[in-house]
């Protein structure tokens, strides 16, 4: 998530790091639950149609995710206006995600979509024709607002919607035409924090609302939703360098206030009744049954539980009692299941105890145990605990591989860390998904980061290619989108993910709703061509979940090699493949060298072998000389071989 008018992800990492202890305490849990079987008739409260499964067979490369900022994505209109209404700016609706714009996004290898802001968040435009609330541009950033800042867990955006009052029958349609596509489904669900004013119109029966039973006489209880700041109420925060809700213009709500009394604490942990400009003041935080001292309220998980399975983990709750959130997320949770949804994106999860994700995630589990499970998580140290105890599939790759890759891009790092990177994750690669872009991060070709598109090129090489792990592409990264906008709350650099707004190159591909490239620029469709034949290679070579030999270290100092560049081998029992890549600006030649080991390992023998470059169809040939092998790679700037046996 996003979370401030002048933010950015490192400031975003460097909030978190330096929260109350409470919000950090993340590796551990203590609590009392009821029986994991107990939920919801989802599909009768709802009245949805059953939704169909994807029938396209798994894939036999890695898994590709391909995240959609769904606001954006079918949205044809350029008026970018700064702060602009729909009615000027546009925005993207679940029908504009038709079959052509699904199939152009399976062309990049894609196996699942993740949609994100399709929640129901707080947003500055009035539905009470529909029966909702209107939200006050106080409490609210951006015009079309933060997806982070979720008002109805059982609903969807009703800007997304044709026909607001059939909203929840329009994305129902989306994932039924996603699974035609054979793509599966991904959404965000974003534990540690709801919206200020949270209240959900669409929730099945016996489900109650977030704080519909809290007790606000005191700061803390253990089954009460929010932590409060008790005969204090809320005040907006004091607005920094100039800024006005909606750029300044007059609205109804809009007066410098809003009423909570008493005030909440808001989503990053403040315990101030007037948050500071620069916190998640849009939002408050969700009482997980950790005290205020950062002690627990709920059963903790032995520590032998990090070996145990998943079947293990959803015995260890039957029978117990835990705090209030615990099941009120469990049960949107399922709810989501219930209407087809493959899996969860879930925001922030360090900030919220690990027990939690082992409950959370067992009962995901038990119901679906295909369900794709990512979370967000920053600090390193805390990795392991929520791959093994909190039982997720997935964590972001972003302190060690991107920002590595990143400093690369920018000409202020060497590819030696990309080896210390890989090397220090081999016990979890697998686990650790990979990206260059997504709705946090500055877009490449933006100059705040590297200025041109083509400077991911070998970036992206080696984030596909090096793990067994996912990667994700962010839409408008395959097209150069540079993020250049002034759209209103969000900074340039990075797309809008609180305004109406168009995405320039991304619209080139979507041309008027075509989704067929028609207005790409030579230089975009070269791009997209590079995307599609990487990750389709990603997805489809068997190889790339096989093992992992780095090879730079071994070729640091051969004339040609330089620590702009990167090469390291894939290779299972039937396929070998080296990858190599050149970060430079200028074109290099060297002789690469396979260590010794490996030559063994592959029973290299006789004078050669050729190899075919699995990119452009170049040949190259493997020199092997006893045990000692070799192969001569040209590379032109930006360039990369993935070199097949």
């Amino acid at each position: 998530m996003q979370f401030s008018f002048y933010s950015t992800a490192p400031q975003k990492k460097a909030v978190l790091l330096s929260a109350l202890a409470l919000a950090l305490l993340a590796s551990c849990g203590k609590a009392p639950v009821q029986n994991l079987t107990q939920s919801v008739d989802v599909k009768k409260a709802a009245e949805q149609p059953a939704p169909v499964k994807p029938q396209a067979e798994q894939a036999a490369g890695k898994v590709v995710v391909y995240q959609m900022f769904t606001r954006l994505f079918g949205n044809s209109n350029n008026s970018n206006q700064p702060w602009g209404t729909i009615e000027q700016n546009g925005v993207g609706k679940f029908n504009d995600i038709n079959e052509a714009a699904l199939k152009g996004i399976k062309e990049l290898g894609a196996s699942y979509v993740w949609y994100t802001g399709i929640l129901h968040h707080a947003v500055i435009r009035d539905y009470s024709a529909y029966g909702i609330s209107q939200d006050d541009p106080d409490v609210v950033k951006g015009r079309a607002g933060s997806p982070y800042a979720v008002k109805d867990y059982y609903s969807v955006n009703p800007d997304l919607a044709v026909d607001p009052a059939k909203r929840l029958q329009e994305f129902q349609a989306l994932i039924n035409r996603t699974h035609a596509e054979g793509l599966k489904v991904i959404i965000d669900i974003v534990p540690n924090h709801v919206a200020r004013h949270y209240q959900s119109l669409d929730k099945p029966a016996g489900i109650e609302d977030f704080g519909a039973n809290d007790d606000t006489s005191v700061e803390y209880k253990r089954d009460n939703n929010f932590y409060y700041v008790v005969g204090q109420p809320f005040q907006v925060p004091v607005a920094q360098n100039g800024y006005q809700p909606l750029g300044g213009e007059s609205h109804p709500l809009s007066d410098g206030k809003f009423a909570e009394n008493p005030a909440k604490w808001t989503g990053n942990g403040s315990r101030l009744a007037q948050p500071d400009f620069n916190d998640w003041y849009e939002t408050v935080k969700v009482n997980y049954g950790v005290k205020p001292d950062g002690s627990y309220d709920f059963d903790r998980l032995p520590a032998d539980y990090a070996d145990k399975s998943v079947q293990e983990h959803a015995a260890f709750w039957q029978g117990k009692d835990v705090p209030n959130s615990w099941l009120k997320f469990r049960d949107i949770a399922f709810y989501w299941l219930d209407k087809g949804v493959d899996g969860f994106r879930f925001d922030m999860a360090e900030m919220v105890p690990v027990e939690f994700w082992s409950f959370l995630n067992s009962s995901i589990k038990s119901k679906n145990p295909d369900a794709f499970l990512l979370a967000e998580v920053y600090n390193p140290a805390l990795y392991r605990d929520y791959i093994r105890l909190g039982k997720m599939d997935y964590l972001y790759d972003k302190v060690e591989m991107y920002d590595s890759l990143k400093l690369v891009m920018q000409g202020k790092g060497s590819t030696d860390a990309i080896a210390s990177v890989q090397k220090g994750m081999a016990d979890i690669e697998h686990h650790m998904l990979h990206f260059l872009e997504n709705h946090d991060e500055q877009r490449i070709a933006a100059p705040e980061f590297a200025g041109d598109a083509n400077k991911a090129k070998p970036a992206m090489v080696v984030s596909a290619l090096i793990s067994s792990s996912p990667t994700m592409l962010y839409f408008g990264q395959e097209v150069g989108e540079a993020g250049a906008l002034d759209s209103g709350f969000g900074d340039p650099s990075r797309t809008s993910i609180f305004d109406y707004a168009g995405v320039p190159a991304h619209q080139n591909w979507l041309n008027d709703g075509k989704y067929d490239g028609g207005k790409l620029t030579p230089e975009q469709k070269q791009l997209r061509e590079f995307y599609t034949k990487l990750m389709t290679l990603s997805a489809t070579e068997a190889v790339f979940k096989g093992a992992y030999q780095e090879l730079h270290t071994v070729n640091k100092g051969t004339a040609g090699y330089s620590d702009k560049t990167y090469a390291f081998a894939r290779f299972n029992d039937k396929t070998k493949v080296i990858v190599a890549s050149n970060f430079a600006s200028i074109a290099t030649s060297f002789a690469l060298k396979l260590p010794t080991d490996l030559v063994q390992q592959w029973k290299l023998s006789g004078s050669g072998f050729e190899l075919k470059d699995l990119l452009s169809e170049r040949k190259a040939s493997l020199k092997v000389t006893g045990d000692q092998a070799s192969v001569q790679i040209d590379l032109a700037p930006l360039e990369s071989v993935v070199l097949k046996f």
